[in-house]
């Protein structure tokens, strides 16, 4: 069984040799396709990750602007005793109706995007060189032109259905339902950079992962470079420079 150490996102010094350039990975999946493992492998290897997930559970917080979107949308029928939204029950709702499930994005959207970009404003003023964006609905949300490369975590559908069963310990109709409402992994994995195929083992992932983690953390592109902190310091600092000249020789 392999076992990795984790480190705690605030541990994660960004400002250090890494300080090269800025490399945005796009990071996806499906329910139970083992998206949260490879986003943890992430972390464990010091690599930072905006969490999509917990963004949105963020702006769906009591009093917040999602919330009262939501709310006002949805009824107070998905409030908890708290007032907070009973993510469950408001699961159950969107998963069985598509057009309730497009209006919940399209509510959010907005307050989700607005807060992963302030997380990688975070990570970029601190001088990461390479973040990890993962979200479920990176192609829906069209997020994915944000990011280069796509990493994509696929299983096969029957192993997906097993898997999402056994988690959740659920019926196979309510399973197949929840994977339904998702766009298909063979659709994302057309999309996709690089593929991660988790249909095996642990041990076999974590191959693969390696081999992800060595293409990711090659040297940036000049492009990249230039969306880096250091990258807006030098074309800061060229512009300056260029002004100084056009003056002395005017």
């Amino acid at each position: 069984m392999l076992h990795f150490k984790r480190i705690p996102a605030g541990d994660i010094d960004c400002d250090s040799d890494q300080r090269q350039g800025m490399r945005i990975v796009g990071l996806t999946g499906g329910i139970a396709s083992g998206k949260s493992t490879v986003s943890n492998l992430f972390k464990a290897h010091g690599i930072p990750v905006v969490d999509a997930d917990i963004v949105a559970r963020n702006v769906l917080k009591k009093g917040t602007g999602g919330w009262k979107k939501v709310v006002a949308a949805f009824g107070e029928d998905i409030l908890l005793d708290d007032g907070e939204v009973d993510r469950a029950k408001l699961g159950q709702i969107v998963f069985t109706d598509p057009e309730k499930r497009q209006l919940l994005n399209r509510l959010l959207a907005p307050f989700i995007s607005r807060g992963i970009l302030m997380e990688v404003l975070k990570l970029w003023i601190k001088g990461c060189s390479i973040i990890v964006l993962d979200i479920p609905l990176l192609f829906e949300a069209k997020m994915d032109k944000w990011t280069k490369p796509i990493v994509v975590v696929w299983v096969d559908p029957k192993t997906q259905l097993q898997r999402l069963m056994i988690r959740d310990e659920s019926m196979e109709e309510e399973a197949k339902n929840r994977i339904n409402a998702q766009m298909s992994l063979d659709l994302k994995r057309s999309k996709a950079d690089i593929v991660i195929d988790n249909t095996s083992s642990l041990e076999a992932l974590h191959e693969q992962f390696q081999k992800v983690l060595t293409q990711i953390t090659k040297p940036l592109t000049w492009t990249e470079f230039m969306l880096s902190r250091n990258g807006a310091f030098l074309a800061l600092f060229s512009t300056f420079v260029s002004v100084a000249i056009f003056k002395k020789s005017a």
